[in-house]
């Protein structure tokens, strides 16, 4: 699936990912290739990219996150 994290200041990240790992407003959840759509709000925590080659973990102080065909797009403070 391709993930871009976004801030108003910069792209964190843009790829492919096997894996994201998000703090939802109403507790953590996982996303995988062919998840549900899916419109959410986000806590502060850690988004968790996993990819071919490892992890990486970024730091948000809330935001948003759509996904939609295989693409999760996370708006993030």
């Amino acid at each position: 699936m391709t993930v871009d994290i976004l801030t108003p200041d910069a792209n964190l990240f843009s790829g492919e990912a096997t894996y994201v790992g998000l703090p939802g407003s109403d507790g953590s959840m996982g996303i995988l290739d062919n998840h549900a759509a899916l419109v959410t709000t986000l806590q502060a925590g850690e988004v968790i990219v996993r990819t071919a080659n490892g992890e990486e973990a970024f730091e948000v102080k809330g935001g948003s996150v759509e996904v939609l065909n295989n693409v999760v797009t996370v708006l993030a403070e």
